[in-house]
């Protein structure tokens, strides 16, 4: 009975888990702690199971963001989020704003507890009671946290999104340019300030730093199509239009295996702002 109930929540709970750590198989490994935790209580004790469930995710969640960000201080590169499947029946996630590279990247700068009242209460919309008592914490002080995480998060992310076949036109657009050598039109389609981040772990060449401003990042890509991308020549790549956090993104695939994704970021004259890179092998096993 306690495994059927646990089953009926899991996807949510893996949606919580993934939103507060960024990484999928982290998550998963959430989930399972919190398994472990549901089993050993007192089923008489607990009331509503949900509710429950959801508490035990989200402190095993924030317990290890705060092991893991040591980890990600001494990263090669810029960390990014690791990409997961979304917009079918079979993906991991419903998908939305809340699933996007650009937000998860804002939300690394968030405290574990900041990010996980920011998570509840934005994607899930939990009242603040329930959090308070998801995460051990007044009410009082859950409506704090809340307001200075939406606070930050917002001056960093402005309330944005483009809509899906916006979002679609304009990544078909460039990677057309891109891997054609399209230099005018990627300086048409970036905005001055844009930021392009490649995540490879250290495991695959990229840029260890952000690459910042429209006409290094169009010079980045505008060699794309010149030389291998780890190894595979361009004709012998397998590039698709796919749904993944919340939107289409780019998914490289070669040898035998996903290589590569790109997501974009658009601001609101549909420039884009934002590109998002990861090759990291070790992160592109949901995919």
């Amino acid at each position: 009975m306690m495994t059927d109930e646990f089953e009926i929540h899991r996807r949510l709970l893996f949606s919580v888990a993934y939103r507060i750590l960024g990484s999928a198989s982290d998550a998963e490994d959430a989930v399972q702690d919190a398994w472990l935790k549901w089993s050993s209580v007192d089923r008489a004790q607990v009331g509503e199971a949900k509710p429950y469930m959801v508490r035990i995710v989200t402190n095993v969640a924030m317990d290890r963001l705060r092991s893991a960000r040591s980890r990600r201080e001494v990263y090669v590169g810029p960390w990014l989020p690791e990409p997961i499947p979304t917009g079918n029946s079979d993906g991991t996630d419903d998908g939305g704003e809340s699933l996007s590279m650009a937000l998860l990247v804002v939300l690394e700068t968030l405290s574990p507890l900041e990010r996980a009242v920011f998570v509840l209460k934005e994607a899930f919309g939990f009242t603040y009671a329930e959090i308070a008592a998801a995460v051990e914490r007044s009410e009082d002080a859950v409506r704090q946290v809340g307001h200075r995480a939406r606070e930050h998060v917002h001056a960093r992310r402005p309330r944005f999104h483009a809509g899906q076949a916006t979002q679609r036109r304009v990544t078909e657009r460039f990677f057309a340019a891109a891997t054609g050598g399209d230099i005018n039109t990627l300086m048409q389609m970036l905005a001055p300030d844009v930021t392009l981040w490649t995540d490879g772990g250290g495991k695959v060449r990229q840029a260890t730093r952000p690459v910042t401003g429209a006409e290094r990042v169009a010079a980045w890509f505008a060699t794309l199509g010149q030389q291998p991308y780890q190894g595979v020549e361009l004709a012998d790549m397998r590039v698709d239009l796919v749904e993944f956090n919340g939107g289409p993104g780019i998914v490289f695939r070669g040898a035998g295996r996903v290589i590569g994704t790109m997501t974009l970021d658009l601001d609101d004259q549909g420039r884009i702002a934002g590109i998002y890179n990861v090759a990291n092998p070790d992160k592109l096993q949901a995919l």
